[in-house]
């Protein structure tokens, strides 16, 4: 059955939202997103400090479409205001680890021993900041944050040896401010 839907998402104060067809940009004072969303047949516009996301004849896979569109307009929107952090351990039973972070390059050094460091790079637009046996990841954008750390994750997973005995690695401890 199609019916009128519609979905409003509040724009806070210092925070700026424009709609150039699928493309929505969010200014805040923290930095500035751009997402292209596939909004198909939705009308989005900005009213009244509002967002308004719209369709006369909308049937289940508009209101989907709604209401994804809206949790990552929320998103952006925290982005925005305050950067999204994810902590990240460094535990080490076996060997020292060191992290090396110069500009986007990540170096691991000392991992299980290894003579060759493992190697990653941090997405454009994340910050990382290494305090000892910690990793602080920060960005604006909560999914390049993800990202960023489950990068170090996946570096230092370990394969053909007993979890139980090797616990070494980099894990998450928070995950865009919660703990996990």
């Amino acid at each position: 059955m199609k019916k009128s839907l519609t979905k409003e998402t509040k724009i806070p104060e210092g925070v700026e939202i424009k709609v150039h067809g699928d493309i929505i940009i969010v200014k805040g004072r923290e930095g500035e997103l751009k997402r292209k969303f596939d909004l198909g047949k939705i009308k989005a516009e900005v009213k009244d400090n509002k967002i308004i996301l719209k369709d006369e004849t909308a049937s289940k896979k508009e209101k989907k479409i709604m209401n994804t569109v809206s949790a990552h307009l929320k998103n952006m929107i925290i982005g925005v205001k305050e950067k999204y952090e994810y902590k990240l351990k460094v535990c080490s039973s076996h060997f020292p680890i060191g992290v090396d972070v110069q500009g986007r390059n990540v170096s691991i050094k000392n991992f299980l021993g290894e003579k060759i460091p493992r190697k990653t790079k941090l997405p454009e637009g994340v910050e990382a900041k290494v305090n000892k046996e910690f990793i602080i990841i920060t960005s604006c954008d909560k999914e390049l944050a993800g990202q960023a750390a489950s990068k170090f994750e996946e570096v230092t997973k370990i394969k053909d040896r007993d979890r139980r005995i090797f616990q070494d690695g980099i894990f998450m401890i928070t995950k865009a401010g919660r703990e996990i």
